[in-house]
């Protein structure tokens, strides 16, 4: 069990916000080879399936020494010939991150947006059209079935998912869960849920479905019985960077927007 939460139940936006720049700013450790390092105010992952910055609301820097700062990160990744991701958020200081993001090469990615809600509220048992089961996964075949159920939704080699998933697992085995949705021997859906220790939010990662299983309610069934769990272990909030498919869904499961999240991608 964690600590008795931080952040109050029914907290107002402002107050869900602040938790979350004072809480979830960091990198969760993905374990394998990759590696968490700093540089001034910034935090970097290397040695991931790409390079990873982020960094709290207000750097502290602005003007050339920013521009010097963020030189510094995509020289750093392109002398490693790594493609790198700065995660940025709608509210970050100074405001003008984005444009020197873009003066110096990196590109703006779709915008997410950031959704809390109660784990509480939103625990439910789940439910699922007939032939349709949950379970819960860590076995190395699994992890593949489900990179490439991810493969076959975004039209993109996402391999390195099981890579990934499985040094969670490994690093982390309590505070990673990840569930399939299954139709038979076949992988419809995948997400999974990330604790953090002493952290009063859990995150809510994946949640792909292939297309033809779409609009069943089997996300939500997912969302639902990741919510039970987080309860359970007396974690009070959820936080999901929602894209603008599952956005409208979350949104009326009773999660809140507090910001967005734009990543900016450079790539050598």
């Amino acid at each position: 069990m964690n600590n008795p939460p931080a952040v109050p139940t029914g907290a107002s936006t402002d107050e869900l916000r602040t938790a979350y720049d004072a809480q979830l700013r960091g990198v969760t450790p993905p374990g394998g080879s990759a590696r968490i390092e700093t540089d001034g105010p910034l935090t970097r992952v290397v040695g991931w399936h790409r390079g990873f910055v982020t960094g709290p609301r207000d750097l502290g820097v602005d003007g050339p020494a920013l521009d010097e700062l963020i030189a510094r990160q995509r020289d750093f990744y392109a002398a490693r010939g790594e493609a790198v991701e700065w995660k940025t958020r709608a509210h970050d200081l100074p405001a003008d991150l984005g444009d020197r993001l873009t003066a110096a090469g990196f590109t703006a990615e779709d915008s997410e947006t950031v959704l809390i809600g109660q784990s509480a509220v939103l625990a439910a048992d789940p439910v699922l059209p007939d032939g349709v089961a949950l379970r819960r996964v860590t076995a190395r075949a699994d992890l593949e079935r489900i990179a490439a159920m991810e493969s076959a939704v975004w039209g993109e080699d996402w391999s390195w998912l099981a890579d990934d998933l499985a040094a969670r697992i490994e690093n982390a085995p309590e505070n990673t869960v990840v569930l399939v949705a299954e139709a038979g021997t076949e992988i419809v859906c995948a997400a999974w849920l990330v604790f953090k220790d002493g952290v009063d939010f859990g995150g809510l990662w994946g949640g792909s479905t292939l297309r033809e299983w779409r609009g069943r309610g089997i996300y939500r069934a997912l969302v639902a019985r990741r919510a039970q769990l987080a309860a359970a272990r007396g974690v009070p909030y959820l936080y999901v960077d929602a894209s603008a498919d599952s956005a409208p869904i979350l949104t009326r499961l009773g999660l809140h927007a507090v910001t967005t999240t734009t990543p900016y991608v450079w790539s050598p």
